[in-house]
Parts: C-alpha cells; sequence; structure tokens
C-alpha cells in the first residue's frame, strides 16, 4: 500500500468526517441520510491515518508531493 494521499487532502477529508460526525449527533441529519453519510465520515478518517485512499489506486490519482 502505497501512500497516495498528500496533507491537504486528509486535513479536508478530517474536517468533512468531524462535521459530518457533529450533524449527526446532533440529530441535524438522521435516519439512512444520516447513517450512510456517518458511514463515510468513518471511512474518510481511516483513509486520512494511513494516508490511501483506496479509490484512487485504479485511476492512478496522487495528491502527494512527487520526490
Amino acid at each position: 500500500m502505497k501512500k497516495n494521499m498528500g496533507s491537504t487532502d486528509k486535513i479536508l477529508r478530517i474536517i468533512i468526517a468531524i462535521v459530518i460526525g457533529i450533524l449527526y449527533f446532533t440529530g441535524t441529519i438522521s435516519g439512512t441520510l444520516g447513517t450512510v453519510l456517518l458511514i463515510v465520515g468513518i471511512i474518510f478518517l481511516l483513509t486520512s491515518f494511513i494516508s490511501f485512499c483506496p479509490l484512487y489506486a485504479p485511476f492512478g490519482i496522487s495528491t502527494c508531493k512527487k520526490k
């Protein structure tokens, strides 16, 4: 698993995940949409911490700075 996420990408994903979590736990979003968004937020957090997005790999996308 080669890293394919840059720092800006990771920070944006973490911010989005936090916002989704806050909206879900305050009851602003609920039901099926809330559950789906919460799962997406969890996936965003996990991919941010491991610096690898599986959806980037098949398309050859990388937001890491080139060495």
